[in-house]
């Protein structure tokens, strides 16, 4: 009744998806009375920080972040049992998915069997690990390996739009253990990542607990040009909401520009949230979202059924009427006919540059005197660089700019037929006009689901895109984290020997550095025709307009627009050939198809018999309870700038050679020993305390230079606490709880920041590490900190949500900081030492 009272049509429609939620779990402990109110009154609560629980539908896991979460559920089992209570207690208590997609690598650029051979060699122990936790524990499936992209199997098989449990009809809603869980708000399923210690939380019952957002209402209007993509549309968005602000908000988009756009293109724009900073970007559910759940094979009594609830309580949305638009925080617009063919690089996802424009943008980047986001440093007499090098018997050609990886992957893009058939048109009229991609470029298709190679083959675009090095090589993220495998050993010494900025092209979301290829310093997020075309022309310093993309074998030059699909080429092959009957056939066996997995063997305990000589499966030492109390005279392990990631942080990142992990690191390894040598070991940190880019620091105590890992194992012995200075946007990026985990390891009790992305600051509270963030106004460099002082940082009785602490430094000096414990919630975890602990005496009692 209060969904369909006029009281809420003035809330968002996200919104409304947490006041329903307040409303049917309100049991006056973990979701009371008041919170439904606060959230009804959203208009004003949006700004008086107040503090709300959110139970989700469900959760949805990816293997690299999943199998910490079912190891610490193992391990929770086992801390159940020693203080006497039932281990069988700790189980998902609400429907988990977990999809294993982070495990395999582009080893062979075309060869899809090898590839996956390759994956299970490496991971036999986790693979059967988590065939083991699908059997022990209640509520947790898992999609095997070979499926797709966790995002993009929600999107077409997963998602319920509308629950249906024990007679109820009630919104779809989930977190996730990777930040691009927010892809399913495309869909209308309100949705975003958390970090995994949050996320076994949730499994484990307990509510979110979050600061009622502001909402952002993004309107759109117009339609977008011809030859524009849903890629082009997004990395537009992606620099306007930069710019806008919307970190911890939620957008949602409205206007009559969203009925110009699929499914596929709303969930490409709301994948790449992270990329803008908001936590969730939703688009409520309308009619074509209805026509979706029936293309892609959903039962259609069901679909009908969904279609009436969200009618019933005033949910479905139609976005061409203006007077259902509800209340925001803030509208922002966007004409989609101003949008034009875009890249973004060579960086961050959120330096948006026009393809007419890439050319003249890299060579000023290859010049920029100031390290930056945009920079290289090279000298100008070397901008035009060119090293000679030998492959398969024939000479070629490197220099600044030249493309050395191009791949289609990820679920931003691969979830949508009309970029993928772009590609594959692209493709066929570029063999057919006589172009070739050079053979040494690392060329790789990746697809987010079955469906895809299912669409590309039956459409016959497939073959052209196999003849420009563009074959299958696995079902799985591969480039898009990093799982680009090597480059061939001869480009690898050409790069070195020149010093050259390579570029590596993909149809991803992220290009931080380090992140895609350890020689590939400038790297680019094209839509998957562009990757197309960049490969074929070599390079990025190209002009398309101007220049031709090659010269076949005929003399003839061919440019881009020569071959360049129309809006109405695509549609036509889209209509003709996606269909609901192959989304029916590739997933009614998705749980079997595998044979690998189906022959592997698990053991059947209900407890983990742990292995004392595994490397990879160990049982973490995260369940020892701490007392908070003051940090005394710590030292700074690492004092950073702006904008670090998980990459830089975590031992997800391309680790150093040199680095303690490096040895132990082959088969990403979850064993915590090798995690924490792998902690602050990527190649391209930059700590302030060295003068070059590397896993290193100082010691402050003896001045000795050491590994990270080292240096923090020497104060560890010493019995000296550790904190770690840093800028803005600390944590950005993927929503790596090993992030938090691998810093509390090395004995990091606090860090010092400007601001903080949102998934990152939560998993460090979740492990007990104090987020600090500057008063306004400060930063290091106006407080006048080198990190070289020892921090005392004053802990108070009575703590409340975002309080001001004192921090005392050795020198005399004394500041405040704002101790970025949001919510009573994040402050009982901590008192028990994180959210881990809690929620073992909980269950212990």
């Amino acid at each position: 009744n209060i969904l369909r009272g006029n009281q809420t049509t003035h809330l968002p429609f996200s919104i409304r998806i947490l006041l329903e939620a307040a409303v049917r779990n309100c049991d006056e402990f973990l979701v009371k009375k008041g919170d439904v109110e606060n959230i009804l009154n959203w208009k004003v609560m949006q700004h008086k920080n107040v503090e709300v629980p959110f139970k989700p539908a469900r959760v949805i896991l990816q293997d690299f972040t999943g199998v910490p979460a079912v190891v610490d559920f193992a391990a929770m089992r086992d801390a159940v049992k020693k203080l006497g209570g039932d281990p069988e207690k700790i189980n998902p208590i609400c429907p988990v998915d977990l999809v294993i997609d982070h495990s395999i690598q582009v080893d062979f650029n075309r060869h899809l069997q090898k590839n996956q051979e390759l994956e299970f060699e490496r991971n036999k122990e986790r693979f059967e690990f988590l065939k083991w936790g699908s059997q022990a524990f209640k509520n947790l499936r898992i999609i095997p390996p070979g499926s797709g992209i966790i995002h993009q199997v929600n999107l077409e098989y997963l998602a319920r739009v509308v629950m249906d449990q024990d007679g109820y009809y009630y919104p779809d809603s989930v977190v996730g253990t990777d930040s691009h869980t927010t892809m399913i708000d495309g869909l209308g399923v309100l949705g975003w990542g958390v970090g995994g210690i949050e996320a076994e939380a949730v499994m484990l019952g307990q509510p979110i607990s979050m600061v009622l957002p502001e909402v952002v209402g993004y309107k759109l209007v117009g339609n977008p040009q011809p030859l524009v993509t849903s890629t082009d549309i997004v990395l537009t968005i992606t620099k306007h909401l930069r710019q806008v602000g919307v970190v911890g908000k939620f957008v949602e988009f409205f206007g009559p520009g969203v009925a110009q756009l699929s499914i596929a293109d709303r969930a490409t724009i709301a994948n790449m949230c992270p990329e803008y900073g908001a936590t969730a970007a939703y688009f409520p559910v309308d009619d074509i979202s209805i026509g979706y759940l029936v293309q892609t094979g959903r039962d259609k009594e069901k679909v009908m059924c969904t279609k009436r609830y969200l009618e019933a309580v005033g949910m479905l949305r139609d976005f061409t009427n203006s007077s259902q638009d509800p209340d925001f925080t803030q509208v922002v617009e966007l004409d989609l006919h101003t949008v034009v063919p875009c890249c973004s690089g060579p960086k961050r996802p959120q330096d948006k540059v026009a393809v007419s424009d890439m050319k003249k943008d890299f060579e000023t980047c290859l010049g920029a005197k100031v390290q930056g986001f945009k920079g290289f440093q090279i000298a100008p007499d070397r901008h035009n660089s060119i090293v000679k090098f030998n492959f398969e018997g024939h000479e070629f050609e490197l220099a600044h700019g030249s493309v050395v990886i191009a791949a289609i992957t990820s679920c931003t893009n691969t979830s949508n037929p009309s970029v993928m058939l772009g590609a594959g048109l692209l493709a066929k009229k570029a063999v057919e006009a006589g172009l070739t991609v050079k053979p040494y470029i690392k060329t790789s298709l990746s697809p987010g689901s079955g469906v895809v190679t299912y669409y590309l083959r039956e459409s016959g675009v497939m073959r052209y895109l196999s003849q420009l090095g563009f074959d299958v090589v696995g079902y799985g993220c591969m480039t898009c984290i990093g799982n680009s495998g090597p480059l061939p050993e001869s480009v690898v010494e050409a790069i070195t020997q020149g010093d050259l900025v390579a570029v590596g092209v993909l149809s991803g979301n992220r290009n931080f550095e380090g992140r895609v290829h350890p020689n590939t310093r400038a790297n680019y997020l094209a839509s998957p025709p562009l990757v197309i075309a960049y490969a074929i022309a070599g390079t990025i310093r190209i002009d398309f307009e101007k220049e031709p993309l090659g010269i076949n074998a005929s003399g003839k030059k061919i440019f881009l627009k020569d071959i360049w699909p129309t809006r109405n080429e695509i549609q036509a092959v889209e209509r003709q050939f996606v269909i609901p009957g192959m989304f029916k056939e590739v997933y009614e066996k998705i749980e079997t198809v595998n044979k690998a997995w189906n022959a592997l063997d698990a053991p059947s305990d209900k407890l983990y018999i742990w292995n004392p000589k595994s490397t990879y499966i160990k049982s973490p030492p995260f369940f020892d309870g701490l007392t908070p109390k003051t940090i005394e005279g710590a030292y700074v392990l690492l004092s950073f700038g702006d904008s670090v990631t998980t990459d830089h942080i975590s031992p997800a990142g391309n680790i150093a050679r040199n680095s303690p992990a490096f040895p132990f690191f082959f088969s990403l390894n979850r064993n915590d020993a090798v995690m924490a040598r792998g902690t602050f070991a990527n190649i391209r940190l930059v700590n302030k305390f060295i003068d070059k880019q590397g896993p290193q620091t100082i010691h402050f105590p003896s001045g000795e230079t050491l590994d990270v890992f080292d240096a923090a194992e020497r104060y560890k012995q010493a019995g000296h606490p550790l904190i770690v200075l840093a800028g803005k946007e600390y944590g950005a990026g993927s929503s790596r709880d090993w992030a938090a985990k691998g810093p509390f390891l090395l004995g990091v009790k606090a860090v010092l920041a400007e601001s903080y992305e949102r998934i990152h600051r939560s998993n460090l509270v979740g492990m007990g590490v104090i987020p600090l963030q500057y008063l306004p106004g400060e930063d290091a460099g106006t407080l006048g900190l080198t990190g070289r002082e020892r921090y005392t940082i004053i802990i108070p009785e009575n703590l409340k949500p975002q309080m001001n602490v004192q921090i005392k430094l050795d020198t005399g000096k004394t500041f405040n900081a704002i101790m970025r414990f949001d919510t009573d919630v994040e402050l009982t975890y901590f008192h028990n030492g994180g959210i881990l602990n809690y929620m073992i005496r909980k269950m212990a009692s």
